[in-house]
């Protein structure tokens, strides 16, 4: 069986890269295509496949300024030929999923998101932007939202990585999905010792939906102590919030550094809305307790009152509600075992299990 994997640019290793290397594992002799590449920045795994790139490849700073070719990328899949194979696997938050199979393939979509910034987002991405942005947007959002839902009917079977972007899925391109949650190295947290310190974490980029600033406010008015790590802050904002010293800016951390950050964290600080989200399973994976805001992928990650506790308002006020009662109540968040056993269901073996399940449900059809 001859296998292709679209996935939308290869320009950095986050969770859809993790999702893609496993896909490689599962299928060793798979062809990849995308439309930006940067062999500089991926896995010797991934680097070890042919990848295929489109026209976008080619044009000035693609690596760095991918996303603003994001209008030319839907015409720019037109560059594969993928006539040859068998089985195609899309890997989808961009455009990806709107390739052409041969009739006889098979055509999975692994969808991590529907594009935030043309369906449910796009008005907090709009009002974010430039006069000029905004400008582009108004015409050309209403094309791509167009391509977006009709490419979807290219698709024979949609995967979500979460049933929150199972039920997008339905919303946008009005098809069922199964779910099958994205791969994440638990065992190399399994070994970590707690060593619960006085401060709470935010871990993640600092990009807007993220909502690291609710997490800021929140320890800033209740005199709790706050590591934020993550690439993205601005100067002004590290200047601001670290007069009142209960606030720490580290920026960008290694694995080895996140695993110690896990371990000394009283709870991380989840305030933002995630398709799925990784760092949290990561954080419960150290035997960390998460303190989540009530919505997303977070629902799916975080066993309440067993690794973590959820705010219901997207406030500060709400969070520190819900940071007393995680104090009052921690002795609740220390069974190592129902954390592991809880994470276990994101592991890599279970991705693995699950997308054979779908492959052997499409044979019995």
């Amino acid at each position: 069986m001859k296998v292709a994997i679209i996935h939308y640019w290869l320009v950095n290793m986050r969770g859809g890269e993790k999702v893609i290397e496993t896909l490689l594992e599962m299928f060793p002799s798979a062809d990849i295509y995308t439309h930006v590449y940067n062999p500089k920045a991926m896995s010797s795994l991934i680097k070890g496949r042919r990848v295929f790139t489109s026209r976008i490849n080619r044009l000035p700073f693609a690596k760095k300024l991918y996303q603003l070719y994001m209008p030319l990328m839907p015409k720019a899949l037109m560059d594969f030929n993928l006539q040859e194979y068998d089985l195609v696997i899309s890997s989808e938050s961009g455009p990806a999923k709107g390739v052409v199979p041969n009739p006889n393939a098979y055509h999975i979509c692994y969808c991590h998101s529907p594009m935030r910034y043309l369906w449910d987002m796009y008005h907090e991405y709009f009002n974010k932007s430039s006069a000029l942005l905004r400008s582009f947007m108004k015409r050309l959002i209403p094309e791509l939202r167009l391509w977006d839902a009709v490419s979807a009917n290219l698709v024979d079977c949609f995967i979500a990585n979460s049933s929150y972007v199972a039920k997008r899925i339905m919303r946008y391109y009005n098809r069922q999905s199964v779910v099958v949650y994205p791969p994440v190295n638990i065992e190399k947290y399994f070994p970590v010792k707690r060593d619960p310190k006085d401060f709470y974490l935010f871990f993640g980029q600092l990009t807007g939906y993220k909502r690291a600033d609710i997490a800021i406010e929140a320890c800033i008015k209740s005199g709790r102590k706050l590591i934020v790590a993550g690439a993205g802050a601005k100067k002004k904002d590290i200047k601001k919030n670290e007069k009142s010293a209960l606030v720490r800016y580290i920026g960008r951390v290694t694995d080895e550094s996140a695993v110690v950050l896990f371990s000394q964290a009283k709870a991380l600080l989840y305030p933002g809305i995630e398709d799925f989200g990784i760092i949290p399973v990561e954080a419960q994976s150290a035997g960390c307790p998460v303190i989540a805001y009530r919505n997303g992928g977070a629902l799916e990650t975080v066993k309440e009152n067993a690794t973590g506790v959820f705010f219901n308002e997207q406030t500060a006020e709400s969070l520190v509600a819900a940071m007393d009662y995680f104090e009052q109540n921690e002795v609740i968040y220390n069974n190592r075992e129902m954390f592991n056993n809880h994470v276990r269901q994101f592991s890599k073996e279970s991705f693995i299990e699950r997308i054979h399940s779908v492959l052997k449900d499409r044979k019995r059809r």
